[in-house]
């Protein structure tokens, strides 16, 4: 019984195998709280009325650093050429993406505190991006 069972169940799941490369994944991160954080990347599938959908785009991994002034984020974006990234900032949020034929990636990372986005700078080597962004500071801090 339990022979017949086991084929008929790889032969349905080969049914349901995504067209589109499948990238899922997620990442721990300890903190000095003791709460550990996790975050998910890829591209993940979103239920649908029609089923499964998978979106083109993976969610690079990202990590936000908050300095004193500054704000930094990192991304990894392997396989891409520099030329190919887009960058956008607002006060509020950055947002990175690719749209080539070989890698699609897609991040809209909200911040926690306001930023000029006038001041970015960005480096990207080995698949690695970073930007950096100058925290608005309050003008009420400053007559003090």
């Amino acid at each position: 019984m339990m022979d017949e069972m086991t084929p008929e169940s790889f032969r349905s799941s080969e049914k349901r195998k995504p067209q589109k490369p499948y990238v899922f994944g997620f990442s721990v991160t300890l903190r000095p709280d003791s709460n550990p954080r996790f975050r998910k990347f890829g591209n993940p599938q979103q239920p649908s009325y029609y089923g499964s959908e998978f979106h083109e785009e993976r969610e690079p991994l990202v990590d936000v650093i908050e300095e004193d002034r500054e704000v930094v984020i990192v991304a990894e974006l392997l396989g891409v050429k520099k030329e190919d990234i887009q960058i956008h900032a607002t006060q509020c949020n950055v947002t990175i993406s690719v749209d080539t034929m070989e890698h699609k990636y897609y991040k809209e990372v909200a911040l926690s505190v306001e930023i000029d986005p006038e001041s970015a700078v960005a480096t990207y080597k080995n698949g690695v991006l970073q930007i950096r962004l100058k925290k608005l500071v309050d003008t009420q801090l400053i007559t003090k």
